[in-house]
Formats: structure tokens, C-alpha cells, sequence
């Protein structure tokens, strides 16, 4: 292998961010010189677990950040930085509730099996203006602005250095547009195996904030930031494959899917409840995946556990043969553990030969009401997390240590919220 000072030197890099991120999806680094770099690869850098949104204390003994070397991405913007992702370790051993150990333990059991997931996402994201008050362009005020060309030249700049990146990058990106809400704004690039995809979905969101920063603005994932606005999606499509064949497609069944990829799909369906604590892991989650109509029309998110084909009002939906997108998960997810997730409930599926039923074609939005049997998401955070934590299979898959540590931090998380006494509340209440 290699050695990455000598791949620095090369380069022309002059120093190393060694990345890790934690259970809230915050990226922690340490900024290492390139003279280092080679002892930090085979020791690691060092952090104070507890400082960060892990489950430890103050008494626990140093974690180490390890590098993974093929995760490298040199900064487009700052060519003199690379950017590495990191494991976390402590005392010699993965930390279990580690994101990115979550998401590897997940591959290798579906490795175990003879298969490998891959993922491509939809990074939905708000240019806003530097306080984050407001959209950043001012004219940006259609009803339906969804693709408005007007509007996306005039975020031409920002959203091209971004698109650029990703060409040197070699992510191969195809698309850029406005979406839905006035603000809002969309980038697509190839899917890949599922640890790359998520190495570049946490690389990505780095990569945006800081591009949008050069040029005075802001941008945000946060899955509402507008109450009449469309929110910030993260929309996955997803594959299964053993070496070059695509496990998921099938040119006999209508939808061009295979029985493999309904069971994965039932997997989602059975597991959806507890699931959406993690694609859906904030206060503010909520307020996207049960929203009300917004000034575009419609929320553009799922409020149902169903499937159907190409129809964008059910949770999966199966566009084009071989694949299928999940759209329950918005912005704030967690890179890792949406790609952990995802591959969890559908393993569970295929073990257990799950059936996801009969598809729906009607329009969940004007005619859900009518559709008996299907299981509604959660309608807030702590629902959410009262289901995760009674799965007995996402349990089984990601193990104690982690369902425990993700648990016991998420409802922190929400009680702190409780705590939070708002404007509404003593409007409606203070004279009651």
C-alpha cells in the first residue's frame, strides 16, 4: 500500500482531515500535517469520545479516528487539504455504535450472504442567506418553483463550483435543478457500493456548506426549515448485486423487479416504524413527513408504509427496472446509518421471505384515507423511538450496544425539546 505522505507529496497536500462522524451526523476532524499522516494510519488520531455525540464519558479512555486510506478525497475548493473518512476505535476495537463500524458490519452480513448493496441518494438542501433566515434570492417567488430556470442561473455560480467538484471528483454527477420549495435545490450523481455512497454523502454535505460559504450564503438540510415550504428529502434508490449482475432486476415482472427485491422491499415495509428513527432522526422530521399541503401542492413525502410503481406518493417507489427509490428519509439523516438501515430491514426481508403484498397506484395524498391495513409513520420523534427501540430486528442487526447508545442519546434529545416552551404554546394556552 502506498503511503499516504508519499501520496501527499504528490499531490501537492499539505495536510489531512481525519473525519469521523458521530451519532447525530456531525462530522468531528482533526487537521493532521502530511508529515504525520503515516503514524495517524496505523494508530489513528485521538479524541475525547464523550465531546462529541457518542455514548461515553468523560472516564473513558482516548478513541482513535482510523483512516481508512481509500476513502481520500482532495479538497476541490483547497486542494492542499485531504479529506479522510475514519473508524472509530477504542482500546484496539471498533466502537460498536461507531456510524460508519454500523454500516460496515451491515455490508459484511449482507457479504455473508453473497451480496452487495448499492446506493445512490438525493441530497435536497436550502441556499439561504449567511443568519439563516431567509432563502437567499429575494426573487425567488413562484408558487411552483420546481425547475425554474430563472431561478437556478441565478444560483448559477454556487451550484456549478459544486457540480464542478464532483467531476474532478469523478462521482460522475448528471443533474442539477431547482426543486420544489423556493430556495431549494437538488444534485445527482452515480450510485455506488454503499460505503462509498455514504463516504460522499457526508463528504457532499462538507463540500456544500463550505462552497456556499465563498460565496456569502448558507445552506441547510434541515429537514423543515419553512413551514409552507417543501421540505429537504433524502431520497435513496437502491440495488443488490453479486459481482456484475444486478440481483434486482427481472425483465419478466412488470415493474422489471425480482422476487429478491420485492422481499427487500417488505423487509422496509415490516421494518418501517422503528426504521424511521434513523432516516428520520430529528424533532424537526416530523414536521416534513406529516405536513400539511404546502404552497407548491403537495409535501412530496410519505405519511404511509406502502409501495407502488412510478408514483411519488407512496414511500417506495419503483421507477425504472432493477431498482427501486426509498423516500422516507430526509436531510438530516445520518450518511451511515441511512445506508445501514436501509440494508438491515431489507436483509431481514429476504431472510424471512417477506411479502410486501399487492402494490398501490392511487394517489396517497387525496386518497390514502381510503387504503385500510397500511401502517401510518410515526407522527413524531419519540413515537419513532419508542418503536426502535421494541425491535426485536433491528436489535438482532445492529446489536445492544448501539440500539442502546442511539436510544438513550436520541431521547435526550427529544426531552430537551420538551423543555422548550414556544410562542404557540403561550398564544394558545396563557389564558385558558
Amino acid at each position: 500500500m502506498t503511503k499516504l505522505s508519499k501520496i501527499a507529496a504528490e499531490r501537492g497536500i499539505k495536510y489531512f482531515l481525519i473525519s469521523f462522524t458521530d451519532l447525530f451526523g456531525v462530522q468531528r476532524s482533526k487537521l493532521v500535517p502530511a508529515e504525520a499522516i503515516d503514524g495517524m494510519m496505523k494508530n489513528g488520531a485521538g479524541f475525547a469520545g464523550f465531546a462529541t455525540w457518542l455514548d461515553m464519558t468523560p472516564a473513558d479512555p482516548d478513541m482513535f479516528a482510523l483512516p481508512d486510506p481509500d476513502s481520500l478525497i482532495q479538497l476541490p475548493w483547497k486542494p492542499e487539504v485531504g479529506w479522510l473518512a475514519a473508524d472509530p476505535i477504542m482500546n484496539g476495537k471498533p466502537v460498536p455504535h461507531g456510524p460508519r463500524n454500523v454500516l460496515k458490519a451491515q455490508i459484511a452480513a449482507a457479504a455473508a450472504m453473497g451480496y452487495q448493496m448499492k446506493a445512490g441518494v438525493e441530497c435536497e438542501y436550502f441556499l439561504l442567506s449567511p443568519d439563516g433566515e431567509a432563502i437567499s434570492d429575494s426573487a425567488d417567488k413562484q408558487a411552483k418553483p420546481c425547475y425554474d430556470q430563472q431561478a437556478l442561473m441565478r444560483r448559477y455560480d454556487v451550484i456549478t463550483e459544486i457540480c464542478d467538484a464532483m467531476i474532478v471528483l469523478g462521482w460522475n454527477p448528471y443533474q442539477n435543478d431547482h426543486e420544489d420549495a423556493n430556495g431549494q435545490f437538488e444534485m445527482n450523481w452515480d450510485y455506488a457500493d454503499a460505503l462509498i455512497t455514504a463516504d460522499r454523502h457526508a463528504f457532499f454535505k462538507f463540500m456544500a456548506k463550505s462552497i456556499a460559504e465563498k460565496h456569502g450564503l448558507r445552506v441547510t438540510f434541515m429537514p423543515k426549515p419553512f413551514s409552507n415550504l417543501t421540505g429537504n428529502g433524502c431520497h435513496t434508490h437502491v440495488s443488490m448485486w453479486r459481482g456484475d449482475t444486478n440481483l434486482f432486476a427481472d425483465d419478466k415482472d412488470e415493474l422489471g423487479l425480482s422476487e429478491l427485491g420485492y422481499q427487500f422491499i417488505a423487509g422496509l415495509l415490516h421494518n418501517g416504524e422503528a426504521l424511521t428513527a434513523i432516516t428520520n432522526p430529528t424533532v424537526n422530521s416530523y414536521k416534513r413527513i406529516n405536513a400539511p399541503r404546502t404552497t407548491s401542492g403537495a409535501t412530496w413525502a410519505p405519511n404511509t408504509l406502502t409501495f407502488t410503481g412510478n408514483n411519488r406518493t407512496h414511500m417506495i417507489r419503483i421507477p425504472d427496472d432493477g431498482r427501486f427509490e426509498f423516500r422516507l428519509a430526509d436531510g438530516a439523516a445520518n450518511p451511515y446509518l441511512l445506508q445501514a438501515g436501509v440494508l438491515a430491514a431489507g436483509l431481514d426481508g429476504i431472510r424471512e421471505s417477506r411479502d410486501p403484498g399487492k402494490r398501490l397506484d392511487i394517489n396517497m395524498y387525496e386518497e390514502g384515507h381510503k387504503v385500510r391495513n397500511a401502517k401510518r409513520l410515526p407522527l413524531n420523534l419519540l413515537d419513532a423511538l419508542r418503536a426502535f427501540e421494541k425491535s426485536t430486528i433491528l436489535r438482532q442487526a445492529f446489536g445492544h450496544e448501539f440500539m442502546t447508545a442511539y436510544g438513550k442519546l436520541k431521547l435526550a434529545d427529544w426531552n430537551e425539546y420538551c423543555r422548550h416552551l414556544s410562542t404557540w404554546e403561550r398564544d394558545h394556552t396563557l389564558d385558558c
